[in-house]
């Protein structure tokens, strides 16, 4: 008898269970969270026993364990033991059955089929029923999401009411066919996100979906069904599922060997321009932009008042109305999310032009779109009404063309016009004054005024932070002085080119790290605004918290949460502590760097580049979770910004990336090349600049390269986890520092694909020659806290090895 299949003749009640032929899912009986009912559901076997991907009688549980499946020619039935309460869920085929056999896959695909065994012993097999046709709030690889036009099935998938309850939840995402198709997530009636429409490359309302060679995923639309569908490359290597959550959100989780848990691959409602209509009718949302809304070009909000309160449900209005029959035309807004298609027409044959004559031919029509972006644009879409849940989006955005009167394109044109006359007057200005500021510097620093001029300029650059809305409080200068002992050197934590940092208590009890500003850094100023600006709207668990600030009497004071542990430097680089650093908290501590640098980089509202990822930035909590610090050097991205290029190179030299410190030029693969070094660091317990070995002159990067060619992988591995770990594990981990830490930044991965690689078993591609893969001479001795080093930062390469 196989153990994946129930038949006729078998009795399948609560204890009882099956399990798919690799072992990858299992169906039964199951009692969710707290619950004391009983389900019939699948859940995965071979990891996290309690991850439930669907249930049969979600909206009736049972109240005890007689529960009892059955198998005949009429289809499938749960109902108890006696019977006496009737069916709690059932599906029912459309003939009769000849040989009814029910079937769990190694997909997770529960299916019903008729088995009818001929003279020659071979089977013909049919399906009669599949679960997959039937989600829950699971979408698994391989499934289809969409519709059957030809037998008219829907698979849409709806959230649990709470984690004790899989009933049917307040959330549902859906395919709505109403227009042009599109994938929305509803709450009862009222709609609460968009994907977006399909544009022939993806969903135009997800940025950053990218499957970095992990999963392929396609999107079917023909007069037979529309549905997407995604699908693992290997699915040995990892494991994962979209999950629409009982809060309404959807992201794709990916299963994480090492902790053992589920980590967040990618969010589809990350901000609040992901709240479907934030805006109102013809407004669009921007997260970079305080306030969030604006009104696109040509209108004004419905109700003034209420717009300026944040209350932009009401949107807005044409400033000047249309009318058909006039001299109309058509205004371009560049890369945007579209509108909601539910009140558009399409066609996939015409062309942009003929779209434009039959928008302009009819009154009725208030925008077009290419409806397929690939080949220069294909089809048309056009749309009828208020436009509504327009979002910016300049890094995968479309265009779209919206119907203005022709005194509106005048004044678009006019103030062009006036951009460009006013172009040279304003360059002049940008040279000009700035050159007179220079010079008036220059002089009051010759006649010692250096301190009066740095003082208006600082509270110039102070009255800017301020008015931006950061929702984040203002600590009084004295409390913060009562609190760490008026500064004294007894709180003292330690200090570096910025300025010290002390330990402080609350009125509350609350510990706090404070970090002072040094009046005398030269960077000190710009690292406080930046610090302010940047991390006072970045959430998340491995990110320090940072608590409130202070410029009270020109100070310059930042309030962090308090971590009792310190920084990571303080444990790997010195002799006594790494001792408590076994093998399961190293890796604890890397995977958690990682998820909060995939943050940083995909998650965030903000793009965040870090700039100065190095052991001293990463600070550890009581349980000795990492959380990274220091975003003084940090650089926001937004748009299709990726990369940018600098003269004033700053960081942390063995930390810095080649593109970096030699051109100047960095982005999000900066960051990674600096996770890399950190890793190997990790994994070694030893720094990368001052790594010594009496065989050779290189780095400690290097001496891994050499390490990985020639298979000796054990010499690089601190003695102090090689009892602590499985060495296959630490070696793989290795190797992913190494891939970090590739010559050219189109080699190294993105963090999101780490974070994949760190908790999958996927299959790792061989790495290329680090960055800086060098010999040369020290001229440092070890220093226990390494100072925040800029471009002056003393370093001799004598030789250079040529990138292999």
């Amino acid at each position: 008898m196989a153990l994946d299949t129930i038949r006729t003749q078998q009795t399948f009640r609560d204890g009882d269970t099956i399990i798919s032929a690799g072992g990858e899912f299992q169906l039964g009986f199951f009692s969710p969270g707290s619950s004391t009912n009983r389900y019939l559901g699948i859940w995965y076997k071979k990891i996290s026993t309690g991850t439930v991907v669907w249930v049969a009688n979600r909206n009736r549980g049972l109240m005890d364990t007689s529960g009892m499946l059955q198998i005949n020619y009429k289809g499938i039935t749960l109902r108890t033991v006696n019977s006496s309460d009737g069916i709690f869920w059932s599906s029912y085929a459309h003939r009769a059955l000849k040989n009814p056999v029910l079937q769990i896959l190694d997909t997770g695909n529960l299916v019903l089929r008729d088995e009818d065994h001929d003279s020659n012993s071979t089977s013909t097999i049919d399906f009669i029923w599949q679960s997959f046709d039937y989600p829950g709030d699971n979408l698994l690889p391989g499934m289809k999401f969409g519709i059957d036009l030809v037998t008219g099935i829907n698979r849409n998938f709806t959230s649990w009411k709470s984690v004790d309850d899989p009933s049917l939840g307040s959330f549902n995402n859906r395919l709505d066919l109403n227009g042009f198709p599109q994938f929305i997530v509803s709450k009862g009636s009222l709609i609460w996100s968009r994907t977006g429409l399909w544009n022939g490359h993806k969903f135009s309302g997800i940025p950053n979906y990218n499957p970095n060679g992990i999963y392929t995923y396609k999107y079917v639309f023909n007069e037979k069904e529309i549905y997407y569908r995604f699908d693992l490359i290997n699915r040995t290597s990892a494991i994962m599922r979209f999950v629409l959550t009982p809060s309404g959100d959807l992201k794709l989780l990916v299963w994480n060997d090492q902790q053992q848990d589920w980590t967040v691959y990618l969010s589809l409602q990350d901000s609040d321009c992901d709240r479907y209509g934030l805006c109102g009718v013809y407004g669009r949302c921007n997260i970079y932009n305080t306030p969030r809304c604006k009104c696109l070009k040509g209108f004004v909000p419905r109700f003034p008042e209420k717009w300026k309160a944040a209350d932009w449900s009401n949107g807005c209005i044409r400033r000047t109305n249309l009318v058909c029959g006039t001299k109309e035309g058509f205004l371009k807004y560049s890369g945007v999310k579209l509108p909601d298609t539910r009140h558009s027409w399409y066609d996939k044959t015409i062309n942009h032009h003929e779209c434009e004559q039959l928008c302009l031919k009819n009154c009725s029509c208030t925008a077009f779109a290419n409806a397929d972006v690939r080949r220069g644009g294909q089809g048309c879409l056009l749309w009828f009404g208020n436009l509504i849940d327009i979002r910016d989006y300049t890094e995968d955005g479309q265009d779209i063309f919206v119907r203005m009167p022709s005194s509106e394109l005048v004044k678009s044109w006019s103030f062009r016009m006036q951009r460009k006359i006013l172009i040279i007057p304003i360059t002049a200005m940008l040279i000009v004054v700035p050159l007179v500021i220079f010079l008036m510097a220059h002089k009051r620093r010759k006649l010692q005024k250096e301190e009066s001029l740095k003082f208006y300029s600082e509270s110039v650059a102070l009255t800017e932070i301020e008015s931006v809305d950061l929702e984040l409080p203002l600590f009084d200068l004295k409390r913060i002085a009562n609190a760490t002992s008026n500064f004294s050197n007894n709180s003292k934590l330690g200090e570096g080119g910025f300025g010290p940092v002390y330990k402080g208590t609350l009125d509350d009890g609350q510990e706090i790290a404070v970090k002072r500003l040094s009046k005398n850094s030269s960077q000190g100023f710009d690292e406080f605004k930046t610090e302010v600006s940047c991390i006072a709207k970045l959430q998340h668990r491995n990110l320090v918290t940072l608590l409130g600030w202070c410029t009270e009497k020109g100070e310059r004071i930042l309030i962090y949460e308090y971590m009792a542990n310190k920084s990571l430097d303080s444990f790997i680089f010195d002799v006594n502590s790494r001792i408590t650093l076994d093998w399961p908290v190293r890796c604890n501590i890397i995977n958690g760097i990682a998820r909060g640098l995939m943050y940083l980089h995909q998650d965030s509202k903000l793009r965040i580049i870090h700039r100065d990822l190095k052991a001293s930035n990463i600070l550890l909590d009581h349980d000795m979770n990492p959380k990274i610090s220091d975003f003084g050097l940090a650089r926001s991205f937004g748009g299709n910004e990726t990369e940018a290029n600098t003269s004033r190179v700053v960081g942390t030299y063995g930390y810095m990336s080649p593109e970096y410190a030699i051109d100047g030029q960095f982005s999000v693969k900066s960051d990674v090349f600096s996770f890399g070094v950190l890793l190997i660091e990790i994994v070694s317990g030893v720094k990368n600049r001052l790594f010594c070995h009496p065989d050779h002159s290189l780095n400690l990067l290097g001496h891994a390269w050499m390490s990985y060619k020639e298979d000796k992988l054990l010499q690089l591995i601190d003695d102090v986890i090689l009892d602590s770990s499985s060495h296959i594990e630490v070696f793989r981990i290795i190797q992913i520092g190494l891939l970090c830490v590739q010559h050219d930044p189109k080699d190294r991965p993105v963090m999101s694909h780490v974070v994949l690689m760190l908790c999958s078993n996927m299959k790792l591609p061989h790495p290329k020659q680090p960055g800086f893969f060098m010999e040369r001479n020290l001229l440092e001795a070890d220093h226990s806290i390494e100072p925040n080093l800029s471009s002056s930062n003393q370093l001799t390469i004598t030789t250079l090895l040529p990138r292999q």
